[in-house]
């Protein structure tokens, strides 16, 4: 068994997290959570989601937090990070475009139902749909990370085929996309399913080229990061005190904590540049700000 020495962690807090929590922050309180993760070492940062505040409204003023974080170039020059921003339509690039996002990301799943429920179209006109997106940033050299949700299950259509996941991702990755994110968005995968998923995306789509996006709703996901690990992943997404939640199975908690996912690999001596110590801090922190629990184990035992 070989396991990466270096791992990148891709906070998605700011976004992912943020957008499923009950509170919508300020501006100003969203810019101070980004910079303080800068500053712990993360140098990929979900900033926020070019989506209409009607129905996300928790990411309101995404184009107000990218001008402030981008007035401050001492800090990016020093750390190296760079701010993503979901842009699910043409509209939403050109915001992203114009407020100098670092990256965009678009998004589409491996459940046909779950893609008719949640963006109203399949999933083969949801991949159409980015094309123009792709022309574009490719013009300018701005990088796209593509998502595929719902790789294990999905709360309509229950368990998901592999290879149907391997398909979505190979239409993601030969479109262009430079890193395709694999979601297990209610987070019912297992060890087992999570190895047979990606031994089949792994057929398509490079190893280095995907990375894994867990939801610990039953618990499952530092097993399913390790079983990734296993096969060679070495880029993780997670999110800060486990911000956000899970839509479709209530009270359950959202994304694996950035704290526990650091504790794992720290303990495997694994490198990812980050700092625990900071990145629990800025979890209390934020969570106080949000009036919520801390849903990382990690921190709840410091």
């Amino acid at each position: 068994m070989s396991l990466p020495r270096n791992v990148e962690i891709i906070e998605v807090g700011p976004r992912d997290g943020l957008q499923n929590e009950k509170k919508t922050l300020s501006v100003e309180l969203r810019v101070e959570l980004i910079e303080r993760l800068a500053k712990a070492g993360l140098k990929k940062i979900e900033a926020g989601s070019f989506v209409s505040p009607k129905w996300v409204p928790q990411m309101a003023g995404t184009d107000l937090v990218l001008d402030r974080l981008n007035d401050n170039q001492a800090l990016m020059s020093k750390t190296g990070v760079r701010y993503a921003a979901l842009t699910p339509n043409l509209k939403g690039l050109e915001g992203a475009i114009q407020h100098r996002a670092g990256e965009v990301a678009i998004f589409s799943a491996a459940s046909e139902s779950f893609t008719q429920k949640n963006i109203n179209c399949s999933i083969k006109e949801s991949l159409q749909r980015f094309d123009a997106i792709m022309a574009q940033a490719q013009q300018i050299n701005l990088p796209v990370r593509g998502y595929v949700s719902t790789i294990v299950g999905c709360p309509y259509e229950g368990d998901i085929d592999p290879l149907k996941v391997a398909e979505v991702a190979k239409h993601l990755y030969q479109m262009g996309c430079y890193e395709v994110s694999l979601g297990d968005t209610i987070g019912v995968g297992t060890p087992l399913t999570f190895k047979r998923m990606l031994e089949a995306v792994m057929k398509e789509v490079p190893v280095n080229k995907l990375a894994v996006h867990c939801h610990n709703t039953y618990g499952q996901a530092l097993a399913n990061i390790y079983a990734s690990l296993q096969l060679g992943i070495s880029k993780i997404d997670a999110a800060v005190a486990g911000l956000g939640g899970c839509p479709y199975a209530k009270g359950a908690s959202g994304n694996i904590a950035t704290e526990d996912v650091l504790f794992m690999l720290n303990g495997m001596n694994i490198q990812t540049g980050v700092n625990l110590d900071e990145v629990i801090e800025i979890g209390h922190w934020i969570c106080n700000e949000l009036e919520r629990d801390n849903q990382s184990k990690v921190a709840q035992a410091r």
